[in-house]
């Protein structure tokens, strides 16, 4: 393994290890995200985000990570997570509400298929991209990591909310659908950035990396039985 891979390895394991006990919790509590009481809700926001959104984090954490002093790196990740966190926390609880007072569901449907079509969302998701620059020294570099996780948090929020509404609308299904949509939207970050325009946007570089890896593996079962 080389010391890149090592470095995203560190990133990226405790960043799955909390997801992965997020979407258990979810799974074992299938009424969490039914909650009436205000920390209940903030419960199913954590869960929620926890679950979808922290596995899509790793770049950015990186970024944090690379360009920190050593004796600074540790605060200046809790900062950047601090910020990003807490506004999708805000968010999922606003999601929540919307999602309960919401009657006409096709509609919403509708409305979030245009959104997802739409220049703005391209923007938003452009900006899921960019990474800030950072001070090294003194109150700036903690500044600078807390802004830069709020400020990631706003882009990445503009690009997911609409699809991440779409599953506490469902009466039935709901742990499936998040599952469907947390790949959709990580489909979605693998695209490079495009300039915004109408167009349909979709998992496009996930499914066609599912493609080839199924033609790999269907090739080498044929060739093991020749």
């Amino acid at each position: 393994m080389t010391d890149a891979a090592r470095e995203r390895l560190q990133v990226r394991l405790p960043l799955f290890a909390v997801s992965g006990v997020a979407w258990l919790l979810l799974a074992t509590r299938p009424h969490a995200m039914h909650g009436t009481t205000v920390s209940a809700r903030v419960t199913a926001s954590a869960l929620m985000f926890a679950a979808m959104m922290l596995p899509m984090i790793g770049p950015p954490l990186r970024h944090v990570r690379d360009r920190s002093l050593a004796r600074h790196r540790l605060r200046a990740i809790a900062l950047f997570a601090g910020g990003y966190s807490l506004l999708w926390i805000a968010a999922g609880v606003a999601l929540i509400l919307a999602a309960n007072s919401i009657g006409a569901i096709a509609a919403t449907f509708l409305a979030v298929a245009i959104w997802q079509c739409s220049p703005l969302k391209q923007h938003c998701l452009n900006r899921c991209h960019s990474h800030a620059t950072l001070s090294a020294f003194g109150p700036s570099a903690d500044r600078d990591a807390l802004l830069f996780g709020l400020r990631h948090g706003l882009w990445c929020i503009g690009s997911c909310f609409g699809l991440m509404l779409l599953p506490m609308l469902l009466s039935r299904g709901h742990l499936a659908a998040m599952a469907i949509v947390t790949l959709w939207l990580a489909g979605e970050r693998l695209e490079t950035p495009a300039a915004p325009r109408w167009q349909l946007r979709g998992p496009g570089k996930t499914l066609r990396i599912i493609a080839a890896q199924a033609r790999r593996s269907m090739a080498f079962v044929f060739s093991a039985r020749l």
